[in-house]
């Protein structure tokens, strides 16, 4: 009614809530995912400013030290993102219960701790994308985006257009209905075929269950593309990373979120404590050493004039090429012939009547 004043909520003004979820902010710093993170903080994993927590109901600032499995957590680095063509025969796990090789077991050393995007089933192969950053690895899992993922596949059989077309419109699976998927026949190759498959939901093992509920085999299963990140020539075991400008036009991002190469060595370098100029050392004399406790006289070089350098190059170019040239820059008079060296050739033999003398072994004619 009209009059009546609303009553004040008892207890003072309400808070903003400051800071991030502690799993969020594991997720960022590429520690787990945020699923994985509530699931160590509730093994007794984490500790904040020491104390161990056990539910991740608990919101933490940049002033808060954390700690997972003893280890400090650092602040976040600028989100990355790798795509890597996983073999076939690897399992997209951190660990696995069996013993099996994981895609992280043959990652190049220098690659900093990543996380899956999605998963490839043990037998298949193909794009694989790898982030530092756990938000960016929700944000890309998640079926909002709508990205279409194309995959290669080989099946035993020589399927036609009617038996696949159940797949395009959408099937039901022991109970879980899968989407409409667009399939394309390739080409037949013996008795096998070559389909193109495009998938919007990733469930798992989606195209195989697909493909046997029609009575068709899968023997080879490779991912070319998720939604704009392509395969492209990487081969298997391969990775190479996107660049900043790409992820930021791809996502919609800005420059914040996800800053350049440049701009992040920026950031990272240490501020400038170069010592102001100062005298530089000048060389000892060689055969002259310097007496114990001495100290070094620092001295810094003359500027040169301008043409100073071009006489002084003169000067050295005459010394070197002419050794009898005067300091003061004019040539030396020249010596007598008696005084000149005597030039290091051979002279020919000559007979006592001033004749050159005959060679050994040849008579002379006439």
């Amino acid at each position: 009614m009209a009059g009546k004043e609303k009553p004040k909520a008892q207890g003072g003004p309400v808070r903003a809530i400051e800071g991030e979820r502690i799993a969020k902010v594991l997720s960022r710093a590429g520690v787990a995912s945020r699923r994985e993170a509530e699931r160590m903080i509730e093994l007794g994993e984490v500790a904040v400013n020491g104390k161990v927590i056990t539910s991740p109901a608990l919101n933490v600032t940049a002033a808060d030290r954390i700690t997972v499995r003893g280890e400090p957590v650092g602040a976040p680095e600028p989100p990355r993102l790798w795509l890597y063509y996983k073999p076939e025969g690897l399992v997209t796990s951190a660990s696995d219960e069996k013993g099996r090789d994981t895609v992280f077991d043959h990652l190049p050393e220098d690659m900093p701790r990543v996380m899956s995007v999605g998963r490839l089933d043990l037998n298949s192969e193909g794009l694989l994308l790898l982030t530092n950053d756990g938000e960016l690895k929700r944000r890309l899992e998640l079926p909002s985006t709508g990205w279409l993922r194309k995959y290669r596949v080989r099946v035993k059989g020589n399927p036609t257009e009617p038996e696949i077309e159940p797949l395009r419109k959408g099937i039901t699976v022991d109970g879980e209905r899968f989407l409409g998927m667009e399939v394309k026949i390739d080409r037949h190759q013996g008795a096998n075929a070559w389909l193109t498959i495009g998938l919007r939901e990733g469930r798992n093992r989606e195209i195989r269950r697909a493909m046997d509920h029609i009575g068709l085999t899968v023997n080879r299963l490779i991912r070319t593309s998720y939604g704009p990140f392509r395969l492209n020539e990487l081969k298997p075991g391969e990775v190479e990373e996107v660049r900043p400008k790409v992820l930021r036009e791809q996502l919609g991002l800005s420059e914040t979120d996800v800053p350049s190469a440049a701009r992040v060595e920026r950031s990272a370098r240490k501020p400038d404590t170069k010592p102001k100029a100062g005298p530089v050392d000048r060389a000892e004399p060689k055969g002259q050493p310097r007496p114990a406790g001495a100290s070094v006289t620092r001295t810094r070089a003359r500027p040169l004039k301008p043409g100073e350098g071009l006489k002084s190059l003169s000067d050295s170019w005459q010394k070197v090429t002419h050794p009898s040239a005067r300091k003061d820059g004019k040539p030396a008079p020249d010596k007598p012939a008696s005084d000149r060296p005597a030039l290091d050739r051979p002279t020919k033999p000559r007979s006592a009547a001033g004749a050159p003398a005959p060679r050994p072994g040849r008579p002379r004619k006439g």
